[in-house]
């Protein structure tokens, strides 16, 4: 829990395609490593180490820096039984915390209708990126989605002040409830009414906002300066969440996965020194996460889809370190032949981050009753 006496933020960071783990946090002194990946291997002298044995890729510095503050906790060997190498129905799962079912409802849509039950702040929960993720919907939950936050807002692009404002009020008393429209056309109207209300609400945080950390250029150095500027104006909002794209690394992974990992550490690295800066580091914590890992041996240009992944919970109050067990190498021990072998179920860690963080039942969000971790510090810490 925050220890500062606000009400905890949690932010997401979605790591779309499925991030490759192993050339993440790396296997340094394992043979079966250096074996299984001619290729792709970080080589030893290049890896930044956190043990004698597991190593921070080189391009992840930013993070490491942050890990040696004791802030960063790495959770290893995330996954679920039988895991489902599908970009689509693998994101689905873990969006919907439902393995062997489709079901129409996200695990944070559900948490952000308990969070606010009585729908007073549309902006409760806030996903900067393109689309309205899936774990964030939940039937009659307001969510608010933002591409830029500098150009949010309806028919933006129209020059003319009250041309634009003539178009708004349009729009508004298309959206207005009629007096005969059902259900349907009810949840509609309130729908665009809650986005009306979003955008004039959400609009006044970049105003609000001066800082002296300077943001890469980069989608997800953006989306982070974002959720600063949001988070910092003091809007009400519980749950942020936001995407970096282009993990799902099959070729020329020797070229992107490092790109994406530099771009990724900075900006969690300039977020939180941002918070820091705001005094509003204590109240926010991080969890980074993706689908699934990818297999063990590389295909000479990339690696293909596998399991066995991991996350990062990062935060001021964050105990930081190694958390669950590295997948073991051996090949007698490979899943498949070809995969690591998960060795905590990922509803175990939104579990923690709802119990341990959000001080919420997490039984209800996730389906169920899993390990979970101990990642957060006491707030006599």
């Amino acid at each position: 829990m925050a220890g500062n006496g606000k009400a905890p933020v949690l932010v997401v960071v979605q790591l779309s395609g499925g991030n490759d783990f192993m050339n993440t946090i790396v296997p340094f002194t394992n043979g079966n490593y250096y074996d299984a990946r001619p290729t792709l291997s970080v080589p030893q002298e290049q890896v930044l180490p956190l043990n004698d044995t597991l190593g921070f890729h080189p391009n992840a510095e930013a993070l490491k820096d942050l890990y040696e503050e004791g802030v960063v906790a790495v959770v290893q060997g995330i996954g679920y039984p039988d895991s489902n190498r599908s970009h689509f129905r693998g994101m689905d799962i873990w969006h919907t915390c439902e393995p062997d079912r489709l079901v129409l409802e996200g695990w944070l849509g559900k948490v952000l209708r308990d969070l606010d039950p009585n729908k007073e702040n549309v902006l409760t929960g806030v996903s900067f990126g393109r689309g309205l993720p899936r774990a964030m919907a939940a039937a009659g939950v307001p969510v608010t989605s933002v591409a830029d936050l500098d150009t949010y807002g309806l028919l933006g692009g129209i020059g003319e002040a009250a041309e634009r404002q003539a178009a708004l009020q349009s729009f508004q008393t298309m959206y207005a409830p009629g007096t005969d429209g059902g259900g349907v056309m009810d949840y509609l109207a309130q729908t665009g009414l809650d986005v009306l209300t979003g955008a004039d609400i959400i609009k006044q945080a970049p105003a609000m906002y001066e800082s002296t950390v300077q943001y890469a250029d980069n989608p997800i150095a953006k989306s982070l300066r974002d959720v600063a500027r949001v988070h910092t104006a003091g809007l009400g909002t519980r749950i942020f969440y936001t995407q970096h794209g282009g993990y799902d690394t099959h070729a020329t992974q020797a070229a992107v996965h490092p790109r994406l990992l530099s771009e990724l550490t900075g900006a969690l690295r300039d977020f939180i020194q941002d918070l820091r800066e705001h005094d509003a580091s204590d109240e926010v914590a991080i969890l980074v996460f993706t689908e699934f890992g990818r297999r063990i041996r590389d295909n000479a240009s990339g690696t293909d889809h596998g399991s066995g992944g991991g996350a990062f919970i990062i935060g001021d109050r964050v105990a930081g370190g190694l958390y669950a067990e590295y997948p073991s190498l051996d090949p007698a021990d490979w899943l498949y032949g070809e995969d690591m072998r998960h060795a905590i179920d990922f509803r175990g860690i939104y579990a923690t981050m709802l119990e341990q963080w959000m001080g919420m039942d997490a039984t209800e969000f996730v389906g169920g009753t899993f390990e979970q971790l101990q990642p957060f510090k006491s707030n006599g810490q």
